[in-house]
């Protein structure tokens, strides 16, 4: 895939997904100083970028979305807001291309801030990043949900000292991509766990569900005798109940091991997950589980991170999802690859070729109107240049249409369209000037569907044959 053809895709079309027709706005927050970044992210504060300027002032690279635009609600005094912002983000990572895995990468945050009724901006943030899934045709994907009140209650029955909570969450987090032989002898060896404090939290995390596990925490008298914990399982069972209004719980697992190792989270956490599609070859990614091929996005309430920047402590309570854009990307771009699948390379729409020589000024007249109606169109940038070459370029970026102009089609009054993909020509009638002509390229564009729809997230624009 072009340089060209990843730019578009992630800065126009993923900016313009489903989060405008949800009236979300788009802003930016620029990266600040160190001290901004500091103590959010628990054990992957390794992983930040740590600078410094010319005057000494302690710098960092933004770790990702969230922690920047939390500063900027306190800062502003900001306490409803609805945004979507696709920005760069850097972690001091181990880099795996292949697997969608960089130290720079593009992330698309949604968020929802403000004091709302229980889990109604939280389902509707799941029901984006079920929309979102579903659209891009990825696969089979899974979104587990937990709460990290919950994940407290489980720590804390089974004697987990409360300052150990961090450092517990970031090792169970680890259970979808390692077995929980290798999470027990982290937690026993290096988070200096008991082996019996060990074996009852993995009684707990190795279950997942849905409603049915929920009543079972219910009825669970250890886990439901602290006040948090309670209100974390009936959060759960209220989203879960807004979710099926949205019909999309098919693919919602309630699952007690999802720990989201950041710090900030304060209730409800989520991660979507692509399955191993037992019918077709996928690419694995990093996870080492035998159904589960990567995460794709993930999020939670954060009801704390804003009164950590205001100066009076207000809290501002808030929720939002983040996309892994470049690990979409990664996965497409290899199924792509391994069905052979034709990936266009540009947004022409249509190309203006010369069937002779001479016609330089006539396609330079016919390019300008296309561009007045809005149409992606290019040429060649040579006086004479063959047929057969033009054709061949557009075959080989994947423009659609040729508008050909020639001195038989001069002398008719008429433009030739050709489909690339097909070869069927059709000849359009200028009528003295280029302006009903252009506006005939414009329909045939939308009855052939490679008109591109700004609402809908695409990754290739196609050409019905």
């Amino acid at each position: 895939m072009t340089s060209v053809r990843r730019l578009f895709a992630k800065r126009w079309s993923l900016s313009r997904m489903k989060f405008t027709y949800m009236s979300g706005r788009y802003m930016s927050c620029p990266p600040k100083n160190q001290e901004t970044l500091t103590g959010k992210y628990g054990e992957d504060s390794k992983l930040i970028y740590d600078l410094s300027d010319q005057g000494g002032e302690l710098l960092s690279l933004r770790y990702d979305l969230t922690v920047p635009f939390a500063r900027y609600l306190a800062m502003n005094k900001i306490t409803n807001m609805k945004r979507y912002q696709v920005a760069k983000v850097y972690r001091r990572d181990d880099p795996a291309m292949t697997k969608g895995r960089y130290r720079e990468f593009y992330q698309c945050d949604f968020d929802i801030a403000g004091r709302y009724d229980t889990m109604v901006p939280d389902a509707e943030c799941l029901k984006i990043v079920h929309e979102i899934l579903s659209e891009l045709k990825l696969g089979s994907f899974l979104i587990k949900i937990n709460d990290r009140r919950i994940l407290e209650g489980i720590f804390s029955v089974c004697g987990v000292p409360e300052n150990k909570f961090c450092a517990v969450c970031s090792s169970v987090d680890k259970l979808g991509k390692n077995s929980w032989s290798d999470v027990k002898n982290e937690l026993i060896q290096k988070k200096g766990l008991e082996p019996k404090t060990a074996d009852q939290i993995g009684d707990y995390i190795q279950q997942s569900g849905g409603p049915e596990l929920i009543e079972q925490l219910l009825m669970d008298p250890r886990l439901c005798q602290n006040k948090q914990t309670l209100e974390g399982v009936r959060d759960v069972k209220t989203l879960f109940e807004y979710l099926t209004l949205f019909g999309v719980t098919s693919q919602i697992s309630f699952d007690l091991s999802l720990a989201r190792g950041l710090d900030y989270y304060t209730g409800v956490i989520y991660e979507a997950v692509l399955l191993q599609d037992q019918k077709e070859s996928v690419v694995q990614l990093e996870s080492h589980h035998k159904e589960e091929v990567g995460s794709m996005a993930g999020g939670g309430r954060y009801d704390g991170l804003v009164g950590m920047f205001d100066p009076k402590g207000r809290m501002v309570p808030c929720v939002g999802v983040s996309i892994g854009i470049e690990r979409i990307f990664s996965i497409m771009e290899k199924k792509a690859e391994i069905s052979e699948q034709s990936i266009r390379a540009t947004t022409t729409k249509v190309f203006v070729a010369a069937a002779h020589k001479s016609f330089l000024e006539e396609r330079l007249k016919l390019l300008s109107t296309l561009w007045d109606f809005g149409i992606p169109a290019e040429m060649l940038y040579k006086k004479n240049p063959k047929l057969l070459s033009q054709l061949h370029y557009c075959e080989e970026t994947g423009i659609p249409l040729v508008a050909i102009i020639g001195a038989q089609e001069m002398e008719d009054g008429v433009i030739k369209l050709r489909n690339v993909a097909t070869r069927e020509e059709e000849m359009i009638r200028k009528q003295h000037d280029l302006n009903h002509g252009t506006g005939e390229v414009l329909c045939r564009l939308r009855s052939s569907g490679v008109w591109f729809q700004e609402h809908y997230f695409s990754y290739k624009l196609e050409v019905d044959s």
